[in-house]
């Protein structure tokens, strides 16, 4: 006889599956943090941005020289951009990100006393920074719970049944209301976590991923659990992490400086 087809979920059915998606995430990366080295609203912003077609290591390891040369709103907006795009060129597209980078300081001197405001509206209006780059520093800079819908955080809402946008304003808002405002922030570091570490794009773990039971599209990656250990990342894999300056109860290894051996 021929099998039955599935019976499609109910929203409600999804929903409760969604929430324990994210139960059990917070026990698999109880550490879950921003994995951008930064200690102010203003480090947070301009490393958000230059984070942009880059890994977080590479924004971690060029940051350093950067906010040491220029530690304010005031000494970027004022800088030679030509001495800014070699301090930042490892991140990539350096042009382009240090007319960005010197034009929200300027923006920030100009119009905010030199201070990041703590608005999605006033963040938005700033030069590179749109809505992820904007509740990236909310959640993490000024507890304001917002939803970070970048390429891990779609892939996985997508392959979790949890939308089936593909446009980011749009998954930010059907996600939005699953979950309870209170969770956003860290559901966002959680489900990126995971992107990064197990659910990866091209081949995700499927086989070592604690969280199986509960995906609708377990299969789609390496089902064998030694093979699939084989592909974990960070410290699931045993390596270094992206912040060079973690958080204490990181449990992985510091990256490590430019230049330095991995």
């Amino acid at each position: 006889m021929p099998k039955k087809a599935a019976k499609p979920e109910s929203r409600l059915a999804m929903v409760r599956r969604a929430r324990k998606i994210n139960r059990e995430l917070a026990e698999v990366y109880p550490y879950a943090h921003p994995e951008l080295d930064f200690r102010n609203p203003f480090e947070l912003l301009v490393a958000t941005v230059l984070s942009a077609q880059t890994t977080d290591l590479r924004v971690n390891q060029t940051t350093p020289a950067l906010f040491a040369a220029y530690p304010t709103p005031e000494d970027l907006a004022a800088a030679v951009p030509e001495e800014v795009e070699e301090l930042i060129r490892p991140t990539g597209f350096f042009r382009a990100k240090t007319k960005s980078i010197m034009g929200l300081a300027a923006a920030l001197r100009d119009d905010f006393g030199g201070e990041v405001p703590g608005r999605l509206e006033d963040l938005v209006k700033l030069p590179g920074v749109g809505r992820k780059t904007a509740f990236v520093v909310l959640g993490n800079a000024f507890g304001v719970p917002g939803i970070t819908v970048d390429t891990h955080f779609m892939r996985l809402a997508r392959r979790w049944k949890w939308t089936e946008s593909d446009d980011p304003v749009k998954i930010e808002a059907e996600v939005a209301e699953i979950f309870p405002k209170s969770e956003w922030t860290m559901l966002s570091h959680r489900v990126i976590f995971h992107g990064r570490r197990i659910c990866h794009a091209r081949k995700p773990a499927c086989g070592a991923c604690p969280i199986a039971h509960l995906c609708p599209s377990y299969g789609e990656g390496e089902t064998d659990p030694e093979k699939a250990r084989k592909l974990l990342k960070y410290e699931k894999g045993g390596f270094p992490g992206q912040r060079l300056n973690p958080p204490p109860d990181y449990p992985g290894l510091p990256a490590p400086p430019l230049g330095a051996n991995s």
